[in-house]
């Protein structure tokens, strides 16, 4: 298995793929309050390049995280969905508020997109990046090495209790990661 060493790796990685940087493109176009394209489609590009895939794996969605307090209507998430959808039509879009998110999560109130990224259940999927005026920028707020090492680990969130850690558990076993990218190593 080859490894990213570096954020800047990683960056390159990302700008490398034009897809990739299409769908950066598009979200920073509708210029959403502290947005970022998340979870598996950063995490899965990774994965395909630390096992040496040629093609991509599908995914299921694209995941598009905002923090706008002042409109948490999921009517407005909708919306945006249909404004990328617009634009890129082919493309599996899903827009969620983190600023209405920590009630679907059961938790206290995320006071802005890293702090709903650090609340994704495992740490290679708690990653978001994002193009401004050009410039990738990258949101880790566990850090990247677990997801450039091709480990899965719960976040500090989902080890609290044996309730959040059985959800993390359960998210492992349906969506059988090691099926697709056997090199994993999972850590319960």
């Amino acid at each position: 298995m080859k490894y990213l060493k570096t954020e800047k790796e990683l960056k390159n990685l990302i700008a490398a793929d034009v897809w990739m940087m299409e769908i950066l493109t598009t979200v920073e176009s509708l210029h959403l309050s502290d947005s970022w394209v998340c979870a598996g489609f950063i995490r899965s590009k990774v994965w395909d390049y630390l096992h040496h895939y040629e093609l991509r794996t599908p995914l299921a969605d694209i995941d598009v995280i905002y923090f706008d307090k002042a409109n948490l209507s999921e009517e407005n998430e909708k919306n945006y969905e249909q404004a990328l959808q617009s634009s890129l039509s082919n493309v599996p879009w899903s827009v969620k508020n983190q600023a209405r998110m920590h009630v679907v999560n059961g938790s206290e109130p995320y006071q802005s997109s890293t702090d709903g990224i650090a609340h994704f259940p495992e740490t290679p999927t708690a990653i978001g990046v994002r193009l401004v005026n050009g410039i990738l920028e990258i949101n880790a707020p566990h850090g990247i090495q677990h997801l450039i090492t091709g480990i899965v680990a719960p976040t500090p969130y989902f080890q609290k209790d044996s309730q959040m850690h059985g959800i993390y558990k359960n998210r492992i076993q349906n969506k059988q990661w090691k099926s697709i990218w056997p090199k994993l190593q999972v850590i319960y």
